[in-house]
């Protein structure tokens, strides 16, 4: 399983890059809050239809919830609404790659999570990966604004939303393992575990913006050719995280998924026109080092 949980997180961070470009984009045309809706609400039909698929034409059976599944993805569901707030609202006070990079310290928060939460341990080596993967991080993160000043607000916000994904992911994998399904089925169980949060995230999106920011939904809506991208994006590679986290701890996954750096760099340089400093590539460099330990680690399934 080792090389399909490594194709999956890096397949996730490539489009959850992607995702989050557009969705950076679509806040041109409507509020933070209606960007963050678009994730959810263009996803939850494919997620829907992805669970579907599995059980017609995989031959395989719905798998049964649990009061623990339950209270997981309702718990997971909080903090990715959560966190894709906070980074949203990230991206207006620092450029695009930056602000990813400062909600990348999810990384060791996940590690923490999952050990308090689950009991999920990080051999020596994965243990380096991640610190050394966090220094290029700090590369990253420490550039000054324009003023040449170090915003310590935008590094609260990218924090918190570190620590909002990071908890999302944790309890996803937790979610996923507590479904009534043979233990052989990754797949099914991130996918459903997919649909059901995807939805119960749409509903309460959509019942708060009703209530708290009337029109925005058919704002959303009416810039359906940049949100429908976002929702597909989104939801392959929330499916991806989630199969992922059904193989191995959250930690390991966001680890390896911490290439989204690199990408993030890409498209700050290629399509908003950003130029790296030597700082900036280090920090991608130490990035990319910590990546490779935490693939070459010895691993086993994680699940309990």
């Amino acid at each position: 399983m080792t090389g399909l949980w490594v194709l999956l997180a890096v397949t996730a961070a490539f489009l959850q890059n992607f995702r989050n470009a557009l969705q950076k984009a679509l806040t041109r045309r409507v509020s933070v809050l209606g960007a963050t809706y678009a994730r959810f609400v263009f996803a939850a039909p494919w997620a829907v239809l992805l669970v579907v698929g599995l059980i017609s034409f995989g031959g395989q059976t719905m798998p049964g919830p649990t009061p623990a599944f339950a209270i997981w993805s309702v718990g997971g569901a909080f903090g990715q609404i959560a966190g894709t707030l906070l980074l949203l609202h990230l991206f207006s006070l620092r450029n695009f790659a930056v602000g990813n990079t400062l909600a990348k310290t999810e990384t060791v928060q996940a590690a923490l999570f999952g050990f308090l939460l689950l009991g999920d341990l990080i051999a020596p080596l994965a243990l380096v990966g991640i610190l050394v993967s966090l220094c290029g991080v700090a590369l990253l993160s420490a550039v000054r604004d324009a003023a040449g000043a170090f915003s310590a607000r935008a590094v609260g916000i990218g924090v918190a939303a570190g620590a909002a994904f990071a908890f999302s992911g944790v309890a996803y994998r937790a979610a996923a393992l507590a479904l009534d399904a043979p233990p052989d089925t990754p797949v099914l169980r991130a996918a459903a575990t997919l649909a059901f949060v995807t939805v119960l995230q749409t509903l309460l999106l959509t019942i708060f913006m009703n209530r708290r920011v009337p029109g925005e939904v058919g704002r959303v809506f009416s810039a359906w050719r940049v949100a429908v991208p976002v929702g597909m994006a989104g939801m392959i590679a929330s499916f991806s995280w989630f199969a992922a986290f059904a193989m191995v701890s959250a930690a390991q996954v966001k680890a390896v998924g911490q290439i989204e750096l690199v990408f993030s760099y890409l498209t700050a340089r290629i399509i908003f026109g950003e130029h790296p400093s030597f700082r900036e590539t280090l920090g991608i460099l130490l990035v990319s080092a910590g990546i490779i330990l935490l693939v070459l680690t010895p691993h086993g399934n994680a699940a309990p």
